[in-house]
Order: C-alpha cells, then sequence, then structure tokens
C-alpha cells in the first residue's frame, strides 16, 4: 500500500508542478468563454448584408411600406427601383446592389403557394445566412400587404398574430428551471468527455514513455506491474479532481461576490445572475457531488484501458491510435447519446445509456441537473454507481493482467486478439 501511495504522490507532484496544468487551470475557462463568445462575435461582424432591388410590377410594394421594414432592419436593405431604368438587369451590381427581384403583374394576395416564389437575381452566390434576413423582410412586407387587403385593424391584427407558449410546473420543485437543466447537461457531459479523453490519453501516454524509456523494467522490479498502474491512474485521476474543483471554488467565489456586492457593471450583473439562477433551480451539491463520482468512477473505467494499450505499445505511436480507436469511440458513442438523452431525460435511450458503464459518467451528468429524484429516481441512480463501480472494477483487473505482460515486451506490435490472450493467462 505504501508503494502505491508513493507512485500516486509522484503523479500528482509531478503534474500539478507543471507550468501546463497552472496555465490550463487558469486559461481554459476563460478561453472557453472566449471561443463561446467570441466566434458568435465574429460571425455577427463578418455577416454579409444585402443590397437588394425591387422592381414592382405590381404595385402592391410601396415607398413608404419598403421604408417602415428598413427602419426596422437598417443591415439588409430593400429598395424600390422604377421597371423601366434603363440597363438596369445588367449592370445592378455597379449601382451598388447584390442583387434584385422582380414583382410580376398578376402578383396578389390570393396567390397560391407556388406562384409565390420570387427569384432573387445575382452575378454570385450567397450563403442562406445572407438570404434569410431578405426572405423574412420580404415575407413581413407581404403580411403588411395581406392584412391591409382583408382590411385588418391593429386590434384584429394583434389577435391573428398572438400564439400560444408552454412553461413546464414542476409540481414537486417550483425552482426547476428546463432551459437551465439542458445547459448545465451540456456542460457537465462535455466537460466528463473533455477530461476522460484528455487525462485518458495521458495515462497511455505516461506508461508509454516510462516503458520506451526502460525506466518501468527499474520500477517494477521494487513494485508490482499491478501496484504501478493503479497509482498512476489514481495519481493522474487526482490531477484531474483538482483542476475541476478549482473551477467550482471559482463559480461559488463569483456567486458569492455577486450576491454581497450590488454594484457591479451590467454585463457582470447579468453573469452572476445567470449563475444565481443555476443556485436556485437546480441541487448544486447534488450535482456537484454526482459529477467528482462520476468522474473518478469514469476516468478509471477508461483509463486502466488506456493504460493497458499503453504498455502494449512501442515507440510507434501510430499502434497507439489504432489500438486506442475502439476505446476513443466509446467515450464518442456516449456524447452521441447524450443529446437525446437532454432532449428527453425520461426516455428508455436515456435510462439505459445512463446505467450501462461505458456511457454512463456522460449521459447520467447530462440527466441529473433535471432533477433526482423527480426526473432521475434513486434506484436508477443506485445502479448506475453500482454497475460503473463493478465495471471499473472489471477494466482495472482486466488492464492489470494485459500490464503485467505488455510493460516488458518489446518490438512486437499487439493486436487486441493477443492482448485478451495475456489477459486471461494463468
Amino acid at each position: 500500500m505504501n508503494k502505491i501511495l508513493l507512485i500516486i504522490r509522484r503523479e500528482f507532484l509531478t503534474r500539478v508542478r507543471k507550468r501546463t496544468f497552472i496555465i490550463g487551470t487558469i486559461l481554459f475557462p476563460l478561453l472557453y468563454l472566449g471561443l463561446i463568445f467570441g466566434t458568435g462575435y465574429i460571425a455577427d461582424k463578418t455577416k454579409e448584408n444585402l443590397n437588394i432591388a425591387m422592381i414592382d410590377k405590381s404595385g402592391l410594394f410601396g415607398e413608404d411600406l419598403i421604408r417602415s421594414v428598413n427602419t426596422a432592419d437598417t443591415l439588409n436593405k430593400i429598395k424600390l427601383v422604377p421597371a423601366g431604368t434603363k440597363g438596369f438587369y445588367e449592370n445592378f451590381d455597379s449601382l451598388g446592389y447584390d442583387g434584385y427581384v422582380v414583382i410580376p403583374e398578376n402578383f396578389n394576395w390570393k396567390t397560391g403557394t407556388d406562384s409565390n416564389r420570387i427569384l432573387v437575381n445575382t452575378k454570385k452566390s450567397f450563403g442562406i445566412g445572407a438570404i434569410d434576413p431578405v426572405e423574412k423582410k420580404l415575407n413581413l412586407l407581404w403580411t403588411k400587404i395581406k392584412h391591409d387587403s382583408l382590411g385588418l385593424t391593429s386590434a384584429k391584427d394583434s389577435i391573428l398574430n398572438s400564439s400560444l407558449s408552454l412553461k413546464l410546473n414542476n409540481e414537486k420543485n417550483k425552482n426547476a428551471d428546463t432551459r437551465i437543466a439542458t445547459v448545465i447537461g451540456y456542460v457537465c457531459g462535455f466537460l466528463m468527455y473533455f477530461i476522460l479523453l484528455l487525462y485518458g490519453s495521458q495515462v497511455m501516454m505516461g506508461v508509454t514513455e516510462e516503458k520506451t524509456s526502460r525506466i518501468a523494467e527499474v520500477v517494477v522490479s521494487s513494485v508490482k506491474p499491478f501496484q504501478l498502474m493503479v497509482g498512476k491512474i489514481i495519481g493522474i485521476g487526482m490531477v484531474a479532481l483538482t483542476q475541476f474543483l478549482i473551477w467550482i471554488a471559482c463559480i461559488f467565489l463569483i456567486y458569492n461576490i455577486g450576491k454581497s456586492s450590488g454594484n457591479m457593471g451590467g454585463a457582470a450583473t447579468g453573469v452572476v445572475g445567470e449563475i444565481q439562477n443555476v443556485f436556485t433551480s437546480v441541487h448544486v451539491l447534488t450535482v456537484v457531488g454526482c459529477f467528482i463520482f462520476y468522474l473518478l468512477a469514469g476516468f478509471f473505467f477508461y483509463s486502466s484501458l488506456y493504460a493497458a494499450i499503453g504498455s502494449a505499445i512501442n515507440e510507434d505511436m501510430r499502434e497507439a491510435q489504432s489500438l486506442s480507436f475502439p476505446i476513443t469511440m466509446l467515450i464518442i458513442f456516449s456524447i452521441a447519446l447524450m443529446t437525446p438523452a437532454i432532449g428527453n431525460p425520461t426516455s428508455s435511450l436515456a435510462v439505459w445509456a445512463s446505467i450501462i458503464p461505458f456511457s454512463s459518467p456522460i449521459v447520467m451528468m447530462a440527466r441529473i441537473p433535471f432533477g433526482v429524484p423527480n426526473t432521475v429516481p434513486w434506484w436508477q441512480l443506485g445502479l448506475s454507481m453500482a454497475l460503473l463501480v463493478a465495471g471499473f472494477m472489471f477494466t482495472t483487473w482486466f488492464a492489470a493482467r494485459i500490464y503485467r505482460t505488455g510493460i516488458l515486451m518489446y518490438g512486437k506490435k499487439p493486436s487486441w486478439k493477443e492482448m485478451i490472450k495475456w489477459a486471461f493467462r494463468k
């Protein structure tokens, strides 16, 4: 036991003291937020806004009507051009227009759907993102023309445009918010996904480096291969847990600062307000506690297999890619199951995907924010945890059997078939 503790201590301190860990712990949340808001900002700034000319032969679209919709949306312009403008069709681009539409003479509000298709004539292709705003503006013009033709008053118009909206009222949890639960479910699922892939591959690469540098030969002369593997897995798992707890502490800090300070800026107040909404609508301790459990148990489940692969490969990294592909696909398949599970957290797919060990760390963490025990009954949570514990005990045993042979084998490219033989060899 002391030898395992020494290995855990070495693996933990070696990685925590690295500059990359410190920078990653501080910068990852900032980079993640920057990626989310930065891409949205760039997409908004680089969006193409079109100037479209309209040749109205029907006489339905007047200057005042077009001016009213242009005032509502100043980015995409529609301008009425007289039908007989000389040379317009050939030179519309030199006049500052990106395209033009022609409204035929027989166009009226009674026209069928097939006849309502308007061609946007351009000299180059535009994406859907550029065409959609123009289509919405034309439809707004058309709606106003139809309402005027029917003689609708503003009161009748508001009645026609009114719609019904649904909001879930959870009688067992009045503070439940589906929107917030969905966001937290995605955050937990993707965070678990990245941690399993990132730190699992770190285990594999660490084992491979020790094997190729022949350090493992020296180490296994003092400790058993099983002790070395378990110590390495737990040590790196504690690094992942430490990083996660630091991020959680930052969120708690922002929450408490926002609670005690009322004179913050508008943007900061908005962020703090969203965090406070999370605290009121979700049982935070349940989510954090379950996340820690599924983080460690899921990490042990996958990292033991990654360690087995690391012990079997040599210096050629292509061997690592081919052997680790099935394990990586299990994690990717789990993230694929997460989306329908969040869309319907009580469906059979969501329930079974959150119970089966290989997908439960991601899918169950996506379901838990919707509520325990209302959405996720205690028996499902307990069964999922029990099966995951049994799963990582089996994978640890299985990987240890491969590890004891693979760590001292050189020069041969193994296959999964050979590795399974190593596992069940007496």
